[in-house]
């Protein structure tokens, strides 16, 4: 069983152990960083290999924007912190159900992430050409 804790995040706190920031206002809502947002809420878990797991399943939930219906306000929306605890301990057990499929998606994903990577450094390889290009033939 997994084990990870929600908690809104306070400015200045120091996390020791492995730790992922979740937004918690504005149509970003829900999204997973690393480095702390001004308005963030915090999962904290006892290992590193919890944080491998549940990074995935918080990034594809913010991802397929699944925490749209929650969000309240009118003016600046914003996630409550029952809503997420819920929902989310919700979705990690269907993925602790899901295991081995989750392990499968988790290895495409990282596999379609490098492949995008190459295609970006390939398409910036491409401009870098044009321009030289571009360039030779305005200074002759």
């Amino acid at each position: 069983m997994l084990k990870f804790s929600i908690k809104t995040h306070r400015v200045g706190t120091i996390y020791t152990k492995p730790h992922l920031f979740l937004l918690n206002k504005g149509r970003n809502s829900g999204k997973p960083q690393k480095e702390p947002f001004t308005n963030s809420f915090v999962i904290l878990f006892d290992n590193e290999a919890d944080f491998d797991l549940i990074n995935l399943t918080a990034f594809a939930l913010w991802k397929t924007k699944f925490w749209h219906p929650f969000l309240c306000g009118s003016v600046i929306p914003f996630l409550r912190l029952h809503d997420l605890r819920k929902e989310f301990s919700s979705k990690v057990n269907q993925e602790i159900k899901d295991h081995q499929e989750h392990l499968k998606n988790m290895e495409t994903l990282k596999l379609l992430e490098q492949t995008e990577k190459r295609f970006h450094e390939n398409l910036n390889l491409i401009n870098d050409l044009r321009k030289v290009i571009l360039y030779r033939y305005c200074h002759k």
